[in-house]
């Protein structure tokens, strides 16, 4: 089950909004009117105890002031600014392990409404080499890193494990073959618009071969792990308007929920 968390911060936000407003232009003035009646009847200032009893929020009222200014400092963080995610899967090896915590800048890209997504603000387009964040075509509930190997415009081919932009081969160099004594793996430096990056290829793994051409508004994305990645080769292209942000940097990684996180790996992501 996929919770919708965005959604949930922007309801939770809205309702504990909505009661605080209700408590403080409706009830708050009865209260306020109730102690002052009480002090005309006395001829004088009531006991401060009291006087504190009369004024007390009730317990919705309290809770929704305190929660209020902390739920929207929070929305605004996560929906505007940076946003934190964990890599659940292996698909972008070795440049993304599973257990990573990701920050992910969410207005690289430009400012987009919470929940709908829609972009109010524009600012950056994707560019080669860039590891985003999106929501998945097939299934928006679900978020997707993958990095950009084409853009508008582009044609993209795959052809024996070597990706062609624009019939231009991205070149790549062998680091090492894993394990030493009986290679399954390659690991290999490949570069995109002069940046360099490391990708796993599977040695036995048959070719995923194909000839793509970058609509408008879309992006092309391929895994690091390009033998074990669901990517554009398999379901197409990533639209703008699912686009979520522009991953940054590793902060954490945390293998399991009994495992003590590990701050010893932060780094930029290349």
């Amino acid at each position: 089950m996929n919770l919708d968390f965005s959604l949930i911060l922007v309801l939770v936000t809205l309702l504990t909004g909505i009661l605080w407003l209700i408590d403080t232009l409706m009830f708050a003035p009865r209260r306020r009117a109730a102690l002052a009646q009480a002090e005309q009847s006395a001829g004088a200032p009531l006991p401060e105890a009291q006087q504190v009893s009369l004024l007390r929020q009730p317990g919705w009222a309290d809770t929704s002031r305190s929660m209020f200014p902390v739920l929207l400092v929070v929305l605004v963080l996560r929906s505007f600014l940076f946003e934190p995610f964990q890599i659940p899967s292996g698909s972008m090896l070795p440049t993304l392990k599973i257990g990573d915590f990701i920050l992910v800048n969410k207005f690289h890209y430009g400012l987009r409404l919470p929940v709908l997504n829609t972009r109010f603000v524009s600012n950056n387009d994707p560019q080669h080499g860039d590891v985003i964040v999106f929501r998945y075509p097939e299934d928006t509930s679900i978020n997707y890193i993958k990095r950009v190997v084409g853009v508008p415009g582009d044609v993209i081919t795959y052809q024996g494990k070597t990706l062609f932009i624009n019939d231009e081969a991205q070149p790549q160099s062998l680091i090492a073959r894993l394990p030493p004594a009986n290679p399954e793996q390659l690991l290999l430096s490949e570069t995109l618009a002069g940046e360099p990056h490391r990708i796993y290829q599977d040695i036995y793994r048959p070719v995923m071969n194909g000839q793509w051409v970058v609509p408008e508004g879309h992006y092309f994305v391929l895994g690091d792990n390009r033998d074990n990645s669901k990517d554009s080769r398999y379901w197409g292209f990533v639209p703008e308007e699912l686009l979520v942000g522009k991953a940054t940097a590793v902060w954490m990684h945390w293998d399991s929920f009994f495992s003590l996180p590990d701050f010893s790996d932060v780094r930029r992501i290349n």
